[in-house]
């Protein structure tokens, strides 16, 4: 049987690059942003910080915020019909004021 080479990661480096004007040191705001329970939030991942990073699947859904893991923030989404709760730090995370329309 053939075996997947490859991570998680695999085939997602344009979809997870910074925009130009966005490059360079982290804000630590963005580290401290809060949220509160029934917020609409958009998950757009930063790659400058790989920990708790979800699947590319995933980048740029919208979903709920259900709760708070610690540091972390759970958010609901629906993935083809399903329910699905990602655990992921606030830095992955951009209110609706942040979307451009």
């Amino acid at each position: 049987m053939v075996q997947r080479i490859g991570g998680m990661r695999r085939k997602s480096r344009h979809k997870f690059r910074r925009k130009l004007a966005e490059r360079g040191k982290l804000s630590l705001t963005k580290y401290f942003q809060k949220f509160e329970v029934g917020d609409k939030v958009v998950l757009k991942g930063d790659s400058i910080v790989q920990k708790s990073l979800y699947h590319p699947r995933f980048h740029s859904r919208m979903g709920v915020i259900k709760g708070k893991k610690g540091r972390c923030y759970e958010v609901e989404i629906t993935d083809q019909g399903k329910k699905k709760t990602i655990v992921t730090l606030p830095i992955h995370l951009g209110g609706l004021k942040d979307v451009k329309a």
